[in-house]
């Protein structure tokens, strides 16, 4: 199995404010924008088990309630102009 990388992990919901997490559960940006999709199709939550919030907490399992979410972005770096929109 390849190495995973840490994705920067962008999700806006319908109200509040936008959720941004670091996230080494996938191998790429691609498998990460598929696994949002497929659960988004089987309308379920997304499950990640290996997220933070910022550089210096520890990991933590989170679970992102897909129905709340108008938009997801995806990007290996951390920037508002870069990664995959959902």
């Amino acid at each position: 199995m390849p190495d995973t990388v840490e994705l920067v992990m962008r999700f806006h919901p319908i109200g509040g404010e936008d959720i941004s997490l670091l996230s080494r559960d996938y191998v790429g940006d691609v498998e990460a924008v598929e696994a949002i999709t497929r659960a988004l199709d089987e309308r379920r939550s997304l499950v990640l088990t290996h997220a933070r919030y910022n550089r210096e907490a520890g990991e933590n399992s989170v679970v992102i309630n897909l129905a709340n979410v108008v938009a997801a972005r995806v990007s290996t770096t951390d920037s508002d102009n870069t990664g995959q929109y959902l």
